[in-house]
């Protein structure tokens, strides 16, 4: 492991402006890690603290925040800024190695392709861990992720937040309420990638000949974690300019991402996945725009097939994104869709729902009116950070509803569906080997090379 000194404030205030001084904090001012502390509150590091992450934190900020890393001090400045008392790093293994006997917890905001090493890294030592969306890189990780957890009792959480939410709990009941009867079709969509005139981040595009020089603030090597080097660069951003890899644009990389279906497919199939108890598919394909092996097409839309699960039938769930839809249902009367949702087709009606599992409608409209809401059978959550804090304090795992003994499942199924895309033909799937009897050269992208250092996923 390489090791790496903490940042200086000279560094600090040099590359990111308007920072202010941070101090160390001695362990003994912490006191000790876990709920034995006086404070009862948890200790927590950050990895990967801005964007996304920098939002994370700050749905755990009712607890100690001890210690915060990122490679890219421009993105993570303003966290940093807030959090003047926390320890910084750059490097996730230096921070968990010596901070291990300070902290309880650790949150995850980093890309993809970094998950999986931090999060298990952190759960071998004993950490809750709340992780971002999407909860793993490949089918592997998530496998192995989910394994983890359950071998070391620690408290998990993806960032799917519409989990908690009452919308999610809507949905269960209005379909065990048989009101749309046996649902055998689902659709859901998203606007991610975007379309031309307004695109999320850039797909369907090769890798940059030429690097340009690395940004101060930015360790580009560690960024990279375990992904294959490449030189830093500049490529069109889809509206007639250039973008560069990080802090945003990463998403649309193979090496980094895992696209629209792992940015939004969480969010927004979450409903199926929950209501439905979908499961494994047992077959996956796409239709997509032109592909290479650098970014994600610009648009696709895959097909999944789920075996029938006790009284439910068998459900085929179709994703779309880069601004494909599906077909409005003429019980819109005339409405749209809207860029983000989910359609359920039943024998007896249809129920419609907003992006990030928000509360659904039975459409047409003069049915919704006529059945109003379904009776109640499912206790509400508290709130999706606040759930994950209380199960870490009583070492519940199933408490935090989307845990990776949920969350795993959920998004090795999904990511399933970038097989199809990435080997252009139908892919059947055997979750239990966790191979494709048909394509045995899915093999190539179940898992994925790790550079020497950050192989931490065993």
């Amino acid at each position: 492991m390489s090791k790496k000194r903490d940042i200086t404030r000279r560094e600090l205030v040099g590359a990111a402006a308007a920072v202010a001084a941070f101090h160390f904090v001695p362990g003994h001012v912490l006191g000790l890690a876990g709920t034995d502390s006086a404070s009862n509150k948890l200790n927590i590091a950050g990895i990967g603290v801005g964007g996304r992450g920098a939002s994370d934190i700050e749905g755990v900020s009712s607890q100690n925040i001890v210690a915060l890393c990122d490679a890219d001090l421009r993105s993570a400045a303003g966290t940093i800024k807030k959090y003047p008392n926390a320890k910084v790093y750059r490097d996730f293994r230096e921070m968990l190695e010596k901070e291990q006997k300070n902290i309880d917890a650790v949150v995850i905001g980093a890309p993809d392709h970094i998950h999986a090493p931090a999060a298990i890294t952190a759960m071998k030592l004993g950490k809750h861990v709340y992780c971002e969306k999407p909860m793993a890189h490949t089918v592997y990780e998530a496998r192995r992720m989910t394994q983890v957890a359950k071998e070391t009792g620690v408290v998990t959480q993806m960032g799917n937040q519409g989990h908690a939410g009452e919308g999610l709990r809507l949905y269960w009941e209005f379909i065990r309420d048989g009101v749309i009867g046996k649902v055998r079709e689902v659709h859901v969509w998203s606007d991610r990638a975007g379309t031309p005139q307004r695109p999320w981040w850039p797909q369907g595009i090769d890798r940059p000949k030429d690097g340009i020089p690395v940004p101060d603030g930015l360790d580009w090597d560690l960024w990279l974690g375990p992904a294959r080097w490449r030189p830093y660069a500049k490529f069109p951003d889809g509206r007639g300019g250039e973008a560069t890899y990080c802090p945003s644009n990463w998403r649309g990389w193979w090496d980094f991402g895992c696209g629209a279906i792992g940015d939004m497919a969480v969010h927004n199939a979450d409903p199926a996945f929950f209501a439905l108890d979908l499961g494994a598919p047992t077959a996956v394909e796409a239709e997509t725009s032109l592909v290479n092996d650098e970014t994600l097409p610009v648009w696709n839309i895959i097909k999944f097939d789920f075996p029938a699960k006790g009284d439910r039938p068998a459900v085929k769930m179709t994703w779309y994104d880069g601004a494909k839809l599906p077909p409005a249902p003429p019980e819109l009367e005339g409405r749209q869709l809207g860029d983000n949702g989910i359609l359920f087709v039943g024998d007896k009606g249809k129920l419609l729902g907003p992006s990030h599992a928000g509360a659904p409608r039975l459409i047409p409209e003069s049915r919704q009116k006529e059945y109003g809401k379904p009776p109640k059978t499912l206790p509400r959550s508290p709130g999706h950070y606040e759930e994950w804090i209380a199960a870490c304090k009583a070492g519940k795992p199933q408490d935090a509803k989307s845990g990776f003994w949920y969350a795993g499942p959920f998004t090795e199924a999904l990511l399933v569906g970038n097989l199809a895309v990435r080997l252009q033909k139908r892919v059947e799937w055997n979750a239990t080997t966790m191979r494709s009897p048909n394509c045995p050269e899915a093999d190539n992208y179940i898992t994925k090379f790790y550079r020497a250092g950050f192989n931490l996923v065993s």
